[in-house]
C-alpha cells in the first residue's frame, strides 16, 4: 500500500519497539540494532572495543559467519565502506547486516 501511494519509509512501532528489546536482551554489547522490514535480517551497530577479535586481522580473514557482512565502518568523522583488504581499529563504528541465527556470533568479534 506505501508503495503504491509514493511512500517509500513508513514507521512501525512493533519493529522499532522489538530492536530496542532484542538489544537489551543480547548477550554481546552492541550499540544499536534494527530488524529490517520485508526481510529476516538485521542491521548491527558495535564500537569495537580495544583488543577485540576484529582488531587482529584484515575483514578477509576474519572468519565471519557466511550470513553476515560488515558493510561500513566509521572512524572519527570518516566513513568507508568496507572492503576484503581492511582493518578495523579499536573503537571505530561498525555496521553488520546479518541474518538473526548469527547475531550472536558476529557481536563476539567486536567485543
Amino acid at each position: 500500500l506505501a508503495e503504491s501511494i509514493g511512500i517509500d519509509t513508513i514507521i512501525n512501532k512493533k519493529l522499532i519497539t522489538a530492536s530496542n528489546i532484542f538489544r537489551f536482551t543480547m548477550s554481546t554489547d552492541v550499540q544499536a540494532i534494527k530488524c529490517l522490514t520485508g526481510c529476516d535480517a538485521e542491521v548491527l551497530e558495535f564500537i569495537v572495543k580495544p583488543n577485540a577479535p576484529a582488531t587482529k586481522s584484515r575483514i578477509r580473514d576474519l572468519g565471519m559467519p557466511d550470513d553476515a557482512i560488515i558493510g561500513g565502518i566509521v572512524r572519527g568523522d570518516k566513513v568507508f565502506i568496507a572492503t576484503d583488504n581492511m582493518t578495523i581499529a579499536p573503537y571505530d563504528r561498525v555496521v553488520v547486516f546479518s541474518m538473526p541465527e548469527s547475531v550472536a556470533r558476529v557481536g563476539l568479534f567486536f567485543n
